[in-house]
């Protein structure tokens, strides 16, 4: 199982001709992150998924900011998707699935994962303004796309309710966070084994 878990690391550079990231994730952590994307909202929503899920991050992601925010939050989404992926590597061991529901003030959000190597995403999540600050509401729901996809991550997401759309987003991140955390631990019951039983998860 030691082994199993100091291999638990990956990291991804992605050079565009609009984003240049690079992106490094230690699943057993503490959640220490150094987070640098020039969009003040999501590096705050980015700390909170590091702190949250225990993953180590250190992102560096330069973007087209004098276009908007799209291509550096929806191409770190798919960088930190992609550390993801190769720190599980073949996935034996981990817990694979987990859920909850995470409330901040008046707001309360599930998120539910499966580490199943099939990406999908079911979103029902609502904002009532286009945008928090200068950030983009939408961008929440592509920053979670491109995580799934590229992290081969079954994920839903549902807001039950909330009133104050910086805590919707960031119950969001946190609830999501939360379930990462759970769903990535080793089962020391089957340390060893892929949880499936067709015997691979890739």
């Amino acid at each position: 199982m030691a082994e199993t878990a100091a291999s638990r690391t990956g990291s991804v550079s992605r050079k565009t001709n609009e984003t240049s990231i690079s992106v490094s994730v230690n699943l057993d952590g503490t959640g220490k992150s150094k987070i640098s994307s020039g969009v003040g909202f999501f590096d705050h929503m980015l700390d909170q998924l590091s702190r949250h899920s225990l993953i180590d991050m250190e992102i560096e992601a330069k973007g087209d900011l004098h276009i908007d925010d799209h291509h550096t939050v929806e191409d770190t989404g798919i960088a930190i998707g992609q550390a993801i992926s190769k720190a599980l590597g073949d996935r034996r061991g981990i817990t694979r699935y987990a859920s909850i529901d995470l409330a901040m003030d008046e707001t309360m959000t599930k998120a539910a994962v499966d580490l199943s190597g099939r990406p999908f995403l079911v979103w029902n999540v609502a904002f009532s303004a286009p945008k928090i600050g200068t950030f983009d509401t939408e961008l929440v729901r592509e920053f979670f796309q491109a995580l799934a996809q590229n992290a081969g991550i079954t994920l839903h997401v549902l807001n039950h309710y909330g009133a104050n759309n910086h805590h919707i987003a960031e119950t969001c991140f946190k609830a999501v966070a939360r379930a990462l955390r759970t769903a990535t631990e080793i089962d020391p019951r089957q340390a060893d084994r892929v949880p499936s039983t067709k015997g691979t998860l890739v």
